[in-house]
């Protein structure tokens, strides 16, 4: 039979073993808690009588004081609190007991009872003795209430004292039963915990011991030592199994590790060539740009221009070029700089100014802002080449018609900045290549500034840490597009928008 048992696999064997331990260990602690629940009923019943009493007498001095008060001044919010006091009263000396018996405290209580109805029915002549104004009749009322409340609380203190003398004796019975009971729950549960601790520790010996035999030949086989000596064990458990597995996979270990050490030399090689590769190219690219016109040279000479046409009077020409300077501005100081959401706008403003001047006023531009979110932080040049893409894309082809709509706005916990238009649109499918950067653009047809929407959406993900960043909706054909971008909010940027909505 014991044999049978550890050949069962090893979580069947640790359940079980839990199982029963539990299981004993919970039937000992309900019969240990309802004991200790019925002797605590009974030990918080035993001054319950005392608890009424004192209730009764605070409800007495309750209807003693409102009728004082009422006599006194006469008004309906006292005569309210009398009819309330008198009624609590009444309640509570009702629910005594007026059984006959040959106990004292029975006959007390018997006694209150009745004594507190011919009170209520004394205060009761008063009160109307007192609306009726006959001043003789309502002060004997009041001196006859004022003597009975004066009999009845002898009474209640007298009822109250022998009641706590029977109950006093009850707690002090139930105490002691109280302490015996939980010192002979504490022997019982240390036998039980001591029990089920050897029972345990018998049983998890068995099982494991072959495991830290196979234990120590694997700490041996780490080393190096593929020599050492593998134990066998006799059980048909899951260690069984690992154990006889483990002795056919010594063998091949040392072959493995030399195969893996290849492998790994050989990736190490890979990835220098990788990273020489890309140094390469970044220093073909450097080249690259070096070769190209510099922005601040190219900024200034926009300036000087700007300048020079301000002076000569042209006042157009000068408010183009200073527009155009104001575009590269722009481009040379925050090219890798988080940025407001208030300077995106101006260079989009900026680029729309341009390009209506090349082509006439074609474009029609117009925006929504809520200027409370004009200071949150955004990353740099995203706006623009949005709108560029939504040009070039949407509208170019459409003449005076063609509408872009710049809006900004908050959602929930979001700052959103959408660019619609009501061009061409875009279908569902490459909406989806878009967003997952599988989207190759056709051969370009128009000039750019050379940042694409792959790597808008990619610098939106980074810097929001999420992906969720960017929604692009289309409605079909001739339908137009609109371009979402979403903003995380920063938490102190959020309390000044809270605050500004308060204000």
């Amino acid at each position: 039979m014991k044999t049978r048992f550890f050949d069962k696999p090893l979580h069947f064997k640790i359940i079980m073993i839990c199982a029963i331990t539990n299981v004993i260990v919970f039937v000992v602690n309900i019969l240990l808690i309802l004991g200790i629940n019925s002797m605590s009923n009974d030990m918080e019943m035993a001054y319950q009588d005392n608890r009424q009493l004192s209730e009764l007498s605070s409800a007495l001095s309750n209807v003693q004081d409102s009728m004082t008060e009422y006599l006194s001044s006469k008004t309906s919010e006292s005569l309210e609190n009398y009819y309330k006091s008198a009624q609590r009263y009444q309640d509570l000396s009702e629910a005594l007991s007026d059984t006959v018996t040959d106990r004292s405290y029975d006959r007390m209580e018997r006694n209150i009872k009745f004594m507190s109805r011919t009170y209520l029915d004394v205060v009761a002549q008063t009160v109307e003795a007192k609306r009726g104004r006959n001043v003789e009749k309502y002060r004997t009322y009041y001196e006859n209430a004022t003597n009975l409340k004066g009999d009845i609380e002898a009474y209640i203190t007298n009822l109250d004292l022998e009641l706590f003398v029977v109950n006093s004796e009850k707690y002090t019975a139930l105490s002691r039963a109280f302490k015996k009971f939980e010192v002979a729950g504490v022997f019982v549960m240390t036998l039980i915990m001591a029990g089920n601790v050897i029972l345990i520790s018998s049983l998890i010996n068995t099982m494991i011991m072959p495991l830290k035999n196979l234990a120590n030949s694997a700490d041996e086989v780490s080393k190096g030592d593929f020599d050492t000596e593998l134990p066998v064990t006799p059980y048909n458990d899951e260690i069984g199994i690992v154990t006889r597995a483990f002795n056919k996979m010594v063998a091949s270990i040392k072959e493995y590790i030399e195969q893996l050490k290849e492998s790994m030399e050989k990736e190490r090689l890979l990835q220098e060539k990788e990273l020489m590769m890309t140094a390469h190219l970044k220093e073909a690219q450097l080249k690259y740009l070096q070769a190209q016109i510099n922005p601040h040279f190219l900024f200034n000479t926009l300036n000087a221009g700007a300048q020079l046409a301000m002076m000569e009077g042209a006042d157009k020409t000068y408010e183009y070029v200073q527009t155009v300077a104001d575009f590269f501005r722009y481009n040379v100081k925050n090219n890798k700089n988080d940025v407001t959401v208030r300077e995106e706008v101006e260079l989009v403003d900026n680029y729309i100014q341009i390009l209506n001047v090349r082509f006439s006023g074609d474009i029609g531009y117009e925006k929504q802002i809520d200027k409370r979110l004009l200071d949150i932080k955004m990353p740099s040049m995203i706006l623009q080449p949005i709108v560029e893409n939504a040009v070039n894309h949407g509208i170019r082809e459409m003449g005076d018609k063609g509408k872009i709509s710049l809006k900004v706005y908050r959602d929930s916990e979001d700052v959103c900045i959408s660019v619609a238009d009501n061009g061409k649109g875009i279908s569902k499918d490459e909406i989806n290549r878009i967003l997952d950067g599988s989207y190759e653009p056709r051969e370009q047809q128009y000039d750019n500034n050379g940042i694409g929407l792959d790597n808008v959406i990619s610098r939106l993900r980074l810097y929001a840490e999420r992906s969720d960043v960017v929604e692009i909706h289309s409605q079909g054909e001739n339908m137009g597009c609109e371009f979402i971008v979403r903003i995380p909010r920063q938490k102190k940027e959020a309390d000044d928008v809270q605050s500004d909505d308060r204000g």
